[in-house]
C-alpha cells in the first residue's frame, strides 16, 4: 500500500479540516477529486483519511492491507485508501461495500442488509475516531439526495456527522460534472445542500467531455451565479483523456489510471490549503 508522508511540521500546528464531497449526479468526478484533496492536502503537511460510507459496484479481491483475505473492494474506495496518509484497513475507508453497482438502497435490500442512519452514522465516527487525522475526507455516493432507505439519504448522514462529533464543522464542496443539464443541477444542488444548514465551502468543475458545447458559457454562467451566493470556483478540472479508459480494466488497473489523474489534478487544489 503506497501513501505519501506528510513533511515534518515546522511552523504552526494546521487547523483541522472535515470535508464532504458531494456531487451533481453519479459518475461527475467525485473520486477524482477527493483524491486530489487528500494529495494536496498530505504535501500541505496534513494527516489524511478518505472515507467512502458505502460503495456499490465491487469486486471479491484481497484487498492492499488484507492480502489473504479476499472481501469486497470498490475501486473508489480502494483509491481514497491509496490517498489517505493514515494508514488503515480497507473496511476503515469503505465499511459498507455491495457488490452490485446500483442505487445504494436497492444493493442493500437485494443482499438483505438494510441501511440504518443511526447504525451509519456511529460506524462513520469509529472510522474517523480510529484513524485520527486532522483532515478527514468524506465521499458521498451519486448525488446529494441519494437514499440509503425509504427515510433517509447520504444528506442526512452528512448532517449527523457534523452533529455527532466535537470536530471542526463539517465543509461541503460540490463536485459539477461540465455537461447539458449541470447549471439546473447545480443550482438545485447548492439549495438542497444550503436547506440543511451544512455549510457549502465552494464548487469544482469539472471538464466531463473534452468537446462539450459551450463548456465555457456554462462555466461563466455558474461561476458569476454562485460567486453571488458567495459560493466560490475552487477549480476547474480539465478534461483527462486517460480516465476514458477500457471498461475491460482489472480494478487495480482502474485504481491507477484514477490515481495518475488525481495526482494531476491535486496541483492546482494545493491553493486551497496555502495561507
Amino acid at each position: 500500500m503506497t501513501h505519501t508522508t506528510p513533511p515534518s511540521a515546522t511552523g504552526p500546528a494546521l487547523p483541522p479540516r472535515r470535508l464532504f464531497i458531494t456531487g451533481t449526479d453519479t459518475d461527475v468526478g467525485k473520486t477524482l477529486v477527493s483524491a486530489a484533496l487528500l494529495a494536496a492536502a498530505t504535501r500541505a503537511g496534513y494527516r489524511t483519511f478518505g472515507l467512502k460510507p458505502v460503495a456499490a459496484g465491487c469486486t471479491w479481491m484481497a484487498s492492499p492491507d488484507q492480502p489473504q483475505q479476499p472481501q469486497w473492494c470498490n475501486d473508489d474506495a480502494l483509491l481514497l485508501q491509496r490517498f489517505s496518509s493514515v494508514e488503515q484497513p480497507y473496511t476503515s475507508h469503505n465499511p459498507v461495500a455491495f457488490q452490485a453497482a446500483i442505487a445504494p438502497h436497492i444493493a442493500a435490500r437485494q443482499e438483505q442488509r438494510p441501511l440504518h442512519l443511526d447504525q451509519l452514522t456511529q460506524v462513520c465516527i469509529n472510522s474517523l475516531d480510529n484513524a485520527g487525522a486532522n483532515f478527514e475526507l468524506i465521499e458521498g455516493a451519486g448525488g446529494w439526495l441519494v437514499p440509503i432507505n425509504t427515510s433517509h439519504s447520504l444528506a442526512d448522514l452528512a448532517v449527523a456527522i457534523d452533529r455527532s462529533a466535537d470536530r471542526q464543522p463539517l465543509e461541503v464542496i460540490l463536485v459539477v460534472g461540465l455537461r447539458l443539464g449541470c447549471i439546473n443541477h447545480a443550482l438545485l444542488s447548492v439549495e438542497a445542500i444550503r436547506a440543511r444548514g451544512l455549510t457549502l465551502t465552494g464548487w469544482i468543475a469539472n471538464s466531463l467531455n473534452p468537446s462539450m458545447v459551450v463548456e465555457q458559457d456554462n462555466l461563466d454562467y455558474l461561476t458569476e451565479v454562485l460567486s453571488q451566493q458567495r459560493i466560490p470556483l475552487l477549480d476547474h478540472v480539465p478534461y483527462q483523456s486517460t480516465l476514458a479508459s477500457p471498461d475491460d480494466l482489472s480494478i487495480q488497473q482502474a485504481v491507477d489510471t484514477k490515481a495518475e489523474a488525481a495526482m494531476m489534478a491535486s496541483q492546482s487544489l494545493a491553493a486551497m490549503f496555502r495561507e
